[in-house]
């Protein structure tokens, strides 16, 4: 099983194994190209920018025009003859890898602009339609913040406008998105067709004002966002309801799939190779899920015999999800559980891990124009300056529909030792270019969130038998993705067929289930990433242990995991082998 996850550029692998020569041209040459091209998506990517603590661009969104997508696409296709151009046998050992991976993300960009994403431009978990939501994300301690933010308000009619353009341009090629998703959008829209200006979400954030404000600046800045809202945010948001209703939403197609699109099992399988890192076929991923349902449905029976219920699996599903005692009746309860688990994680972490992230995270609702549309939980990094910490946001939408016995399980994939331990920690490394610090391999990212889930047990977690089968159904829960994610967009599968084999094998509640398979037909592909990177990490895990016997230090073990930031699997597995071989 574990072979099929193997990626065959040897001759590229074995180069970047090599010492390097070192020449100082060469190395000068490619890392003053690293610079450029990151300056660039810096002032191309605005929002970016300013969630990293730059604001340079503070007042300013992306420009999504059909013309600016174009020309940042034939400026990634010319920075990446620019690489290609520089010997990589000349460089220093470090920056052979820096090449690899940039060349890869480059060469990623420009394949995928063939498919045309961009002329799909909604998506029923956020966006334009709740752009208020982004002040989660920027700093407002200044006048001057509020101001830039209030310019940026200003554009929004130029954002609407450029949406409706790609969205059309979508439609004219094709390009239709599944009416399931975009039935939810309406709803969303809704929250922003307010009568008064004082009513908008975009208000909110100049309601209360910090203190060290004078009364003169509060009046000003409440003043202005009042005008703008006025003339900009509603009249916009009118128009883009409108639009919405009687053109896009009845224009959206009944099939859920990609394939249905033009050159969508193309497209298709190209998703699965950049999410996976590996060369694995929809068709091979598709039987690696089926065997991995398989696996943990044996697991899961042996807890259920444990237990001693008196009934089948689906019974004892049935049993998880509606019986009372694994539910809180309201959101404060199920806010204070996971802040609870947090505090009792973070004391073990140094038992497994020897460097541990200098910045801290919280852990925060997610906002409530989303939750209803949204996962269970997520995360987002801290901001690059250390003017905000990580955040793990948690659904506290129908805590009635949030079990008890997956908190556990869920904050160790999250938050720690999961994405905040390695995504901060990223952040930190000394010498590595900012390309590597502030993005990622979402088969490392999301392999790396589901191998700590299998941490949990070495961290005092697990202890009853339910939060055992709580983990159970999240790793079960990665393993449907597999078989739905390539059922929906490869084999023709409808939405009912996913919802059912989802619902037949875990015990997520019907309202996540029904969120989960929504969120894997708008983001084709990436629910793939999950169990393919743990099960890589877990093979490399046994590798060590096997190999080092006594000698194995799981500290040490995944301090080197992390080392290096989110790597490729090849190359992680590459990293490891060397790293085993250097203890023995």
């Amino acid at each position: 099983m574990f072979n099929r996850l193997r990626n065959t550029a040897a001759g590229v692998l074995l180069l970047i194994l090599m010492p390097g020569t070192g020449h100082a041209s060469a190395d000068s040459t490619f890392e003053a190209l690293l610079d450029e091209v990151w300056e660039w998506q810096l002032a191309e990517n605005p929002l970016f920018a300013s969630q990293l603590g730059d604001l340079r661009y503070n007042r300013a969104w992306r420009d999504d025009s059909l013309e600016a997508i174009d020309a940042r696409h034939l400026a990634t296709r010319g920075f990446l003859r620019r690489l290609i151009a520089i010997d990589v046998e000349a460089l220093g050992e470090d920056n052979r890898l820096n090449y690899e991976l940039f060349r890869r993300e480059l060469t990623g960009d420009v394949e995928r602009h063939q498919f045309n994403s961009h002329l799909l431009p909604f998506s029923h978990r956020g966006g334009l339609q709740n752009l208020d939501n982004r002040v989660n994300f920027l700093p407002f301690d200044t006048v001057e913040h509020y101001r830039d933010w209030l310019a940026r308000m200003e554009q929004l009619d130029v954002l609407v406008e450029r949406q409706i353009a790609r969205a059309e341009a979508g439609l004219e090629a094709g390009l239709a998105p599944p009416r399931v998703l975009m039935a939810r959008i309406p709803d969303q829209l809704a929250a922003q067709l307010v009568d008064e200006p004082e009513a908008s979400p975009f208000y909110r954030v100049f309601e209360d004002l910090p203190e060290t404000f004078s009364d003169a600046e509060r009046d000003e800045l409440r003043q202005a966002a009042r005008r703008t809202i006025e003339d900009t945010v509603l009249p916009a948001y009118r128009r883009l309801a409108r639009w919405f209703d009687s053109r896009y939403l009845p224009a959206a197609r009944d099939s859920v799939g990609l394939s249905t699109l033009p050159n969508g099992s193309s497209w298709y399988e190209f998703l699965a190779r950049e999410f996976t890192t590996t060369r694995m076929t929809p068709d091979e991923i598709h039987r690696l899920g089926l065997d991995e349902v398989k696996r943990i449905h044996d697991a899961m029976m042996a807890i259920i015999e444990q237990v001693e219920f008196d009934g089948s699996f689906a019974e004892f599903l049935h049993f998880l999800r509606t019986d009372p005692q694994f539910y809180y009746d309201n959101p404060e309860d199920l806010y204070q559980a996971y802040l609870a688990t947090s505090k009792r994680i973070d004391p073990e972490l140094v038992r497994l891990f020897g460097k541990l992230p200098r910045m801290p995270y919280g852990v925060k609702p997610i906002p409530a124009s989303v939750a209803p549309d949204t996962t269970t939980a997520y995360y987002t990094r801290p901001a690059a300056d250390g003017s905000r910490a990580g955040i793990y946001w948690v659904n506290l939408y129908k805590p009635e529909v949030r079990p008890k016995y997956e908190i556990e399980v869920l904050s160790v994939h999250e938050a720690m030792p999961g994405h905040h331990l390695q995504l901060a920690l990223q952040q930190e490394l000394g010498n590595m270019p900012n390309f590597r610090r502030y993005s990622g391999f979402t088969a490392f990212v999301e392999g790396w969130g589901l191998y700590s889930e299998s941490l949990g047990a070495e961290l005092g977690l697990y202890t009853d038998p339910y939060s055992r089968f709580g983990a159970l159904t999240y790793e079960m829960w990665r393993a449907v993705r597999l078989v739905v994610d390539t059922g929906l967009h490869y084999k023709g599968w409808t939405r009912d067929q996913a919802i059912d084999f989802f619902r037949q094998n875990a015990a997520k509640t019907e309202h996540d289930i029904v969120n989960e398979i929504d969120r894997y037909i708008g983001i084709p592909g990436q629910a793939l990433a999950y169990k393919i990177g743990q099960l890589k990490m877990l093979e490399i895990r046994e590798a060590a242990e096997l190999r080092l016997g006594d000698q194995f230090d799981i500290r040490a073990f995944h301090d080197e995991m992390l080392g290096a930031g989110a790597l490729p699997l090849d190359l992680l597995e590459i990293r490891m082998n060397r790293w085993i071989s250097e203890q023995l």
